[in-house]
């Protein structure tokens, strides 16, 4: 009899742990990360399901960038959409346009009545995600710039100082010559050729990508990154690809597993490439602030950002943007902030949260990991390094690739490539322009 009534009891406490946790209300994030990134993004959603019991967080990996994009397109067009989808950069001004879709995270914190400080976060990242008059359309997340990284050893055994300036091109292209001498196979490749090559070279010398402020002053906007700087550095790799220099590895970051194996001695990737770095690289390794070309006047400007934020669907329940509301705030608060920017290598969107990683150490304990935020800070923006907010922004730099691999291949001239992908891109901007008026 003992023996059945601890079973019943077993059974009753079963029940009310079983009903408890359906009663919480779920939030569904659809997000692009696999990998390391992909363990860390569930990391913090365990952490804010085990930290409260009124909501459940669920995290979707839904593809790449692109890919999650379209799925959440896709979603909403047959009423499935999630809370929240996670967008990259490029796709701002799509996400903008999609009237209906989307509540903006200004909105939602009104509505919810729950704290909310824009002036949080870093003036740099959330200027990306805001209207003109400073209001947050979309929460940043994984927001990062480009970096070189060096294997110091590759450089030593060329004979170069493994610590040598490497903050110009001009002296990149010396060291270039050095390991190609030596027999180095791979002295440079890169990642997102178009983020780091095209568009923050023109940040960073800030030299105007398009016009309207790069598209921030309206979708009447034109492209215009076939200009001098452009074409000089395009033409310049073009040649180090042509001289075995430059190799390309891929338009996203295939050219990551070739640095990490100890195969390439430079190359540029976003910041966030340190948590792969770190975890396999055997190699002794630096992080060195992107190049600039020394003749241009005024440069070092500020370079731009990347990665994603993230947009919250509109068609859902009252209690259900509570919860998105509150993850929202969880995930901006300065120790998941910190931890975060400390195990990726992504910025910290908060001032708060690059404060406490200074006072932990972390930047004394990992030399480099604050070069990207010193990067993103250093200098006010101008209207040339802002950022970009151009419409079809993604298939235009579908474009941009092809004409970049026309002139790797030396298919293509650099002036000819750049002309042909601002012709084929303004095409699409016009239609763009057609369709969101």
């Amino acid at each position: 009899m003992l023996k059945k009534a601890t079973l019943l009891a077993a059974a009753a406490a079963t029940a009310l742990l079983t009903t408890a946790a359906s009663a919480a209300t779920e939030v569904q994030f659809w997000h692009a990360f696999t990998g390391r990134l992909g363990e860390l993004v569930a990391e913090q959603i365990e952490t804010f399901n085990n930290s409260q019991d009124e909501y459940t967080v669920v995290g979707s990996h839904k593809g790449n960038y692109s890919e999650t994009l379209n799925a959440g397109i896709a979603a909403f067009r047959a009423g499935e959409q999630p809370h929240l989808l996670m967008v990259f950069e490029v796709g701002t001004a799509t996400m903008m346009g999609a009237k209906g879709a989307i509540k903006p995270v200004y909105t939602l914190m009104e509505e919810t009545g729950k704290d909310f400080d824009p002036d949080a976060y870093m003036g740099a990242v959330k200027g990306y995600y805001t209207t003109p008059e400073g209001e947050m359309l979309s929460l940043p997340f994984n927001s990062s710039t480009p970096v070189l990284y060096v294997n110091k050893d590759a450089l030593s055994d060329a004979g170069l100082n493994p610590d040598m300036d490497l903050s110009t091109w001009e002296n990149v292209g010396a060291a270039l010559d050095v390991l190609a001498d030596a027999g180095h196979e791979c002295p440079l490749t890169t990642a997102w050729q178009s983020w780091v090559h095209l568009e923050n070279l023109g940040a960073w010398h800030d030299t105007p990508f398009a016009t309207k402020d790069n598209g921030f002053g309206g979708t009447d906007t034109e492209l215009s990154f076939n200009g001098p700087l452009h074409v000089k550095h395009i033409g310049t790799m073009g040649q180090w690809a042509k001289d075995g220099k430059f190799i390309y590895a891929g338009r996203r970051n295939e050219g990551g597993a070739r640095f990490r194996a100890g195969e390439c001695a430079f190359f540029t990737e976003s910041s966030a490439g340190y948590a792969g770095v770190k975890k396999e690289a055997e190699f002794d390794f630096a992080i060195h602030p992107l190049p600039y070309w020394v003749t241009v006047a005024g440069a070092p400007q500020n370079t731009i950002i990347g990665g994603a934020s993230l947009w919250v669907m509109e068609g859902h329940e009252d209690d259900e943007y509570a919860g998105v509301a509150e993850f929202l705030n969880f995930i901006s608060t300065a120790e998941i902030q910190a931890k975060w920017h400390q195990d990726t290598g992504y910025l910290p969107i908060t001032n708060a949260a690059a404060d406490l990683t200074r006072e932990q150490g972390f930047y004394d304990e990992n030399p480099g990991t604050d070069i990207a935020g010193g990067q993103m800070t250093a200098k006010a923006p101008t209207g040339n390094s802002k950022g970009l907010r151009l419409g079809s922004f993604d298939q235009i730099r579908g474009i941009i690739d092809e004409e970049l691999e026309a002139v790797w291949s030396g298919d293509k001239s650099a002036q000819e490539a750049m002309d042909s992908a601002v012709e084929r891109g303004n095409v699409l901007l016009r239609r763009f322009e057609r369709t969101s008026k």
